[in-house]
């Protein structure tokens, strides 16, 4: 499908979190990081798990209200009042101010805010594909967001440690532009509304999600994905913290490797790596059967982020991230296409929020890191992804395909 083709709310999602993801990812993979310089490694991690926690809990409110309201109004207010929590955290690192209470407040309300509107946002992808495109849109969703990442890791290595302001004042004015193009460009989609089953909101949200919690393969595939997204948001987590303190800087000439640059380097080598590859592995995955190749994907993903876990030198690091990125992007479409085929028309928006909690416990887990990692050595920690990963593939796999095979025979 050629980009002309392309509905015009995929588009409008495509370039708007193409700029917006490229200025956010130069400072948020750095909040773990962040928080323990300002605090504690235990305050960190305890504030980061809380702050999951409740995107978690709002997201399941922001599912059920996409899908008893026209999303396009929930995006528009959601972003704006996201942009201004970016303006408070810019103000708050002033250098006559560095209030940390505001900046931690601040970045509590961007996780309310965000949390609410995004299964809005998932849910209007669902609506404006099907699933002989779904795959597709997904290949190129996933190849944008790692190249504007890489553009944003490019940014966050070089310019985080002495022009975070600026940084934060870059995201400000890009968050406030986002609910802007919302209003003028996104369209209302004819999605089917959900109806209201019971008179108490609150009885009726429960009921909501009560569907999804007993649709069991689809709570697999969600709590697979949950164990399988950890290990990968575990590098700025606990890796990251591991490598700010142990890695033993390498000197190149003049530029001096150290352990926050190293990590920079692993992220920008994985969004390169998936800006380069994804079109090329995908035509050749096209080929075989997606249950191959996901497994296949799988396998490669976790042998690469084991090692990533323990491991402390540069050429080591760099040539198990590759390997863990090529399995990511061998197994990434299929799950994502196969997943958003599981999901009932009108409830688009709940199984959205449902299906977040992938990425709520994967953090959840990746936060938990930085405390576990402050009591295990980084071989345990190793043990410790490894058992995860096996876990998440176990019930990823059989949410996805074992289903199929008892609708066959």
């Amino acid at each position: 499908m050629k980009w002309k083709n392309y509905p015009q709310n995929i588009k409008v999602r495509l370039i708007t979190s193409f700029f917006n993801r490229a200025v956010s990812s130069a400072v948020m993979p750095f909040m773990a990081l962040f928080f323990a310089q300002e605090m504690s490694k235990v305050w960190a991690g305890l504030f980061l798990i809380g702050t999951v926690g409740v995107s978690f809990l709002i997201s399941l409110i922001g599912g059920y209200i996409s899908d008893r309201l026209p999303r396009k109004g929930l995006l528009v207010i959601t972003s704006f009042l996201s942009g201004c929590m970016f303006v408070c955290m810019t103000v708050s690192l002033l250098p006559k101010s560095n209030i940390i209470w505001l900046f931690a407040a601040a970045y509590t309300i961007y996780i309310i805010t965000s949390s609410l509107g995004r299964p809005a946002m998932h849910a209007l992808v669902i609506d404006s594909t099907t699933p002989d495109n779904r795959k597709e849109v997904y290949a190129l969703d996933y190849w944008l967001t790692n190249l504007s990442m890489a553009i944003g890791a490019a940014l966050g290595g070089l310019l985080y440690l002495n022009h975070q302001v600026e940084l934060f004042m870059l995201l400000s004015f890009t968050s406030l532009c986002l609910p802007i193009a919302y209003k003028i460009w996104l369209i209302n989609g004819h999605n089917k509304l959900l109806e209201k089953q019971h008179q108490n909101v609150f009885v009726d949200l429960i009921h909501n999600y009560k569907i999804a919690f007993k649709d069991k393969p689809f709570v697999q595939v969600v709590v697979g994905s949950m164990f399988i997204f950890a290990a990968e948001f575990s590098l700025n987590s606990y890796i990251g913290v591991r490598l700010a303190e142990t890695f033993k800087v390498v000197n190149i000439g003049e530029f001096e490797l150290a352990g926050v640059r190293m990590l920079s380097l692993l992220n920008i080598e994985n969004m390169l790596l998936v800006v380069c590859l994804t079109f090329f592995i995908n035509k050749i995955t096209d080929r075989f059967s997606n249950r191959h190749v996901l497994l296949i994907g799988l396998a490669f993903y976790s042998v690469g982020y084991i090692t990533i876990t323990s491991a402390n030198t540069w050429y080591i690091l760099l040539l198990f991230n590759f390997i863990a990125t090529v399995g990511e992007l061998i197994y990434s479409p299929v799950r994502n296409a196969e997943q958003a085929n599981m999901i009932p028309a009108d409830k688009r928006g709940s199984y959205s929020a449902f299906s977040n909690f992938s990425f709520s416990g994967a953090e959840l887990i990746a936060r938990s890191t930085i405390i576990i990692g402050a009591y295990l050595v980084p071989t345990m920690m190793s043990v410790y992804i490894g058992i995860i990963l096996m876990i998440g593939i176990g019930l990823l796999y059989a949410g996805l395909f074992r289903r199929k095979l008892a609708i066959v025979v």
